[in-house]
């Protein structure tokens, strides 16, 4: 027995295949904005129309010559973020107020917000529990005195 194929038998297979394709697209278009909806920092818009002030603020941190390192360090089941302070001749910068978040570059959902203790010796500490392996990017404030820093650095837990 032979079947011949129709127009109609023609137009459901396009239908079909046309129905398959864009089912999967708007799958993916679901996927891709559910992981990254495209906007990572809020109000990005007008800290855009700020941006004056920012480059101000920034060459005014310039000349304070202020300079932050951080590292990771294993603390218990967690990690311990320290921070060192110093100012341009290397004395160590004590008296600070450090705020900052740790983020998760390519998710916001697992950024942490930070909480310092000053230990002495220009050095500050964080501690940060569950921390998955893989890149963090630390965005800090340093304040005393009215003079601040801001301040990030790309770091690497490998634990």
């Amino acid at each position: 027995m032979t079947t011949q194929i129709s127009g109609r038998h023609v137009l459901f297979a396009m239908l079909a295949f046309f129905a398959s394709i864009i089912a999967v697209n708007v799958g993916f278009a679901i996927v891709a904005v559910r992981s990254f909806p495209g906007e990572d920092t809020p109000r990005s818009y007008l800290q855009g129309l700020r941006y004056n002030d920012t480059l101000a603020e920034r060459q005014n941190q310039a000349a304070l010559g202020w300079r932050a390192t951080t590292g990771l360090n294993a603390h218990g089941s967690g990690a311990a973020l320290l921070v060192s302070l110093n100012d341009r001749a290397g004395v160590a910068i004590d008296g600070a107020e450090l705020s900052g978040d740790l983020q998760w570059p390519a998710a916001s959902r697992y950024d942490r917000r930070l909480n310092f203790e000053a230990l002495g010796g220009g050095r500050y500490r964080a501690l940060v529990s569950d921390l998955a392996p893989g890149r963090w990017r630390l965005r800090a404030r340093a304040e005393r005195g009215g003079e601040a820093l801001d301040f990030e650095s790309d770091l690497t837990w490998r634990q």
